[in-house]
């Protein structure tokens, strides 16, 4: 009686355990993936990511990128996410340099195109790509009678004084492209161009999203200024949000004479996470043809999956940059802080 007595609490027991390894094995994992303030995905494609693969991804919005870059590398040890995203070739030395990411050679590179694939390593795998130019208010410049500047020289003139907002380099990956762009174009004299520039008033924020939606005139319809540093990308957003329908976006961009530069954003899986397998699930979705097809009117960029079709509003109203200025990674890597401490004494 005994002996049938322990047989039947040792079956409890073990169809308790079962019972609860099965539990714990049905509930979603949690992935954490660090991002800038402009990321944004369809809420439709990721649910049916996270459906797919049992997991619940949580996105922390940490600034623009040079401030989220800055916060995740201080926080390198105790990591606050398993996946950070929108680093760019910029600040992508940086980051590497610190040391925050793990290499993984994800299986879709062989659909990215190589030009966009910087690190050899595999640390850092590229998602998008977009051009940073001026974009302008069309229906300022045609009120005032004013013709659009084509030229970084033009932007000097007394006629355009106080009607440019740009990004701070020191905290803004779309304020460095755009100080990169200059000194692409001028070299050793960016510095004496940034001076001129600051004669004539023009606005420096600290991030994208405070230029973009707070100083330019064409995107509150309040802001003091016509042109700010942007996307050649930029203007499908404004048709696409538009309250009435529109056939032609309000805004364009400058994309003339070397006054655009070439950003890749790339994404990584941060060092001492705690949810690896699920890091690398997460990365070979961003790199999938899925989710390359829902950036372009999320975020306004574009994909750098060959297989990945653009869609049609994008096409019509993005304009294209066929030749943006660019410089050597190594030259970025080697030069990026003193040009950046060089522009802060510059812009005091």
């Amino acid at each position: 009686m005994k002996n049938k007595l322990l047989n039947t609490n040792y079956k409890l027991l073990l169809f308790s355990f079962l019972f609860l390894l099965s539990s714990c094995a049905s509930q979603p994992k949690t992935l954490t993936v660090m991002t800038h303030d402009s990321f944004a995905i369809s809420e439709d494609v990721i649910a049916q990511f996270e459906a797919e693969n049992n997991m619940d991804v949580i996105f922390l919005p940490s600034g623009d990128a040079g401030s989220m870059l800055n916060k995740a590398i201080l926080a390198k040890d105790a990591p606050l996410a398993d996946v950070l995203f929108g680093v760019d070739n910029t600040f992508l030395s940086r980051a590497l340099e610190a040391d925050i990411f793990d290499a993984y050679q994800s299986p879709v590179l062989s659909e990215i195109s190589a030009e966009f694939i910087l690190d050899e390593t595999y640390r850092a795998l590229p998602v998008d790509y977009g051009d940073v130019c001026i974009n302008y208010d069309k229906k300022y410049f045609a009120e005032n009678h004013l013709p659009v500047p084509q030229t970084f020289e033009d932007l000097t003139k007394p006629e355009y004084k106080n009607l440019l907002v740009v990004q701070n380099p020191a905290t803004s990956s779309t304020g460095l492209a755009f100080l990169l762009a200059t000194r692409a174009y001028f070299g050793d004299d960016f510095l004496e161009y940034w001076k001129q520039l600051k004669e004539n008033e023009v606005v420096v924020v600290d991030g994208w999203e405070t230029a973009y939606y707070t100083n330019f005139s064409a995107s509150s319809g309040q802001g003091p200024q016509p042109m700010v540093v942007s996307y050649a990308s930029s203007p499908p957003v404004e048709v696409l949000f538009a309250p009435e329908p529109l056939t032609e976006s309000p805004t364009a961009a400058i994309v003339t004479n070397g006054m655009c530069f070439r950003q890749i954003e790339f994404v990584g899986i941060l060092k001492n996470g705690s949810a690896r397998n699920l890091a690398e699930k997460f990365v070979d979705f961003m790199l999938s043809k899925t989710f390359q097809e829902d950036m372009p009117l999320n975020m306004f960029v574009y994909p750098v999956n060959q297989t990945a079709q653009l869609p049609e509003l994008f096409i019509q109203h993005a304009q294209v940059v066929s030749n943006p200025s660019t410089l050597p990674y190594d030259e970025i890597a080697a030069n990026r802080d003193a040009w950046i401490e060089a522009w802060v004494e510059a812009m005091k």
